[in-house]
């Protein structure tokens, strides 16, 4: 039962007008011009169309592209340096940011790198994001991501297989897990190996080689932020996921990184890169609703609902959902289609969720709206489910605990009626988090500063890990660091 919980989830141009004016040309000595030098067309980036779905994939779980003409600029000039320096100079790139606030990046094997503006606004300079590009762009140079495709068609072919032949969750489950290990074992080996060529293309094209190491303990202390809050694995759309950062990989990207130290590849350009990210958006978008506290709002569709004491939300891109501290009980929010001529009560009963128990069905009005509610008992977890319609789309609570109390109960009841629409003020002042970078004056400090931080748990420890400031480290006045505003 517990498995049902969890599931979800141009070539470059140049026309040159070199034509005389009038008849000058006549009453001048005529001179032999000098040789344009070649031009050389860009590198092109190959498309099929099993990456143009992949794309679209990609976009879709990622909130889209994000549009930003500096960064973009910034980035780009960052490619063309990268790309000079590669084993691989005909290679051609292009590079996505994506709207989303996980700290991600990935390739496509026809040369589609794809960044998310979480993972842009977690660097603190140039040669840390050079680190990232480079990185992906061996991935593509040692056909990584042609071989993990490969690898995932013949894994998901094995998790068909056994979910075909196997109603036991546990041995569906077992299978998985071997899966996923076997991808995991294989894709170590494909990281540390794009980690060496990343540094190595990244200091010869003079970036701070140790850019890698900077950034890969950012990461892993962005993703210890995140476990803190929650018991499930909050690393699901994160670059860790499928780049897993160890104390052995990094003490890797800095031993590789030795290698290549000199004054001629020190570059880190942080003033620039700070610049370009000055007001960047931090965290979730709005407009495809977004976690305030124990608040889940989305203003695009009106509506909002809030949490039981002690629960963490975290949206995701197929649903938002809810732990409460010790992991004992759970929840799940998301949208289903139902046919309008359809009952809700029926719809708990269809067979979407086994074992529900049709006798503890019940028609409901929460706050106005249609809705229907029922329980469902697992071997571990106890579930309390709702289906409720609003406009012309239904959305499903599911409650989840392992004992069921009058609190678990209570727990459930309170944030299915704190469903409501939001009001027209809510919807107007509902604008993203953006990250600002600020100069240190005389006085302040990293508490100060964190205290200026809005929306965001763990102020103090999210600023020193947004500013790769380690735990006892302190800021210096003129230094221009980022925190995040309303």
């Amino acid at each position: 039962m517990s498995r049902r919980l969890w599931a979800a989830l141009a070539a470059l141009g140049l026309a040159l007008s070199l034509g005389a004016c009038g008849d000058m040309g006549r009453l001048q000595l005529a001179t032999p011009a000098p040789a344009p030098a070649p031009v050389k067309p860009k590198p092109v980036v190959t498309n099929t169309p099993a990456t143009e779905r992949e794309h679209e994939r990609i976009l879709a779980t990622y909130g889209g592209a994000y549009d930003d003409p500096q960064l973009e600029a910034l980035i780009g000039k960052t490619v063309d340096r990268l790309v000079a320096a590669s084993e691989r100079p005909d290679q051609g790139y292009k590079v996505t940011i994506l709207n989303s606030g996980a700290v991600n990046a990935f390739a496509l094997p026809g040369g589609q790198l794809y960044v998310t503006r979480g993972l842009i606004a977690l660097a603190n300079d140039t040669s840390e994001l050079s680190s990232v590009l480079s990185h992906e762009m061996a991935h593509v140079i040692a056909r990584h991501a042609a071989i993990r495709e490969d690898q995932a068609r013949q894994a998901a072919i094995v998790t068909r297989v056994v979910t075909d032949m196997s109603t036991d969750p546990d041995l569906t489950a077992l299978a998985l897990a071997k899966t996923k290990l076997t991808l995991a074992t294989f894709s170590r080996n494909q990281e540390f190996e794009a980690d060496a060529m990343g540094v190595a293309i990244a200091a010869r094209a003079h970036f701070d080689p140790y850019g890698a190491a900077r950034f890969l303990t950012s990461m892993e202390r962005n993703a210890e932020l995140k476990a803190a809050k929650a018991s499930f694995d909050p690393r699901a759309q994160d670059f860790l996921s499928s780049h897993p950062a160890t104390p052995e990989r990094v003490e890797n990207a800095q031993s590789i990184a030795r290698q290549y130290t000199s004054p001629d590849n020190s570059e880190r350009d942080r003033e620039a890169y700070l610049s370009a990210i000055d007001n960047i958006v931090y965290g979730e978008d709005p407009s495809e609703g977004f976690v305030r506290g124990r608040r889940f709002l989305h203003p695009k569709l009106g509506f909002t609902f809030q949490a039981p004491d002690n629960f963490t939300l975290d949206n995701t891109a197929q649903a938002v959902i809810g732990v409460r501290e010790g992991g004992t009980q759970a929840m799940r929010f998301d949208v289903v289609r139902v046919p309008a001529e359809q009952s809700l009560g029926d719809y708990l009963n269809s067979g979407w969720m086994e074992n529900v128990n049709k006798a503890s069905t019940e028609d409901l009005s929460i706050n106005g709206f249609p809705a229907a509610s029922a329980t469902a008992d697992g071997d571990q977890w106890h579930f309390k489910i709702y289906a409720l319609r609003f406009g012309s789309d239904v959305y499903r609570f599911i409650f989840a605990t392992k004992q069921k109390t009058t609190e678990s109960e209570r727990n459930a009841r309170e944030t299915v009626n704190s469903f409501r629409r939001l009001t027209l003020d809510e919807i107007q002042a509902a604008r993203p988090l953006r990250l600002k970078v600020i100069t240190v004056q005389p006085g302040d400090t990293v508490e100060s500063l964190s205290h200026r931080m809005a929306g965001v748990d763990h102020p103090m420890e999210r600023f020193r890990m947004l500013n790769g400031l380690s735990s006892h480290a302190e800021v210096k006045v003129r230094d221009r660091v980022k925190i995040v505003v309303d």
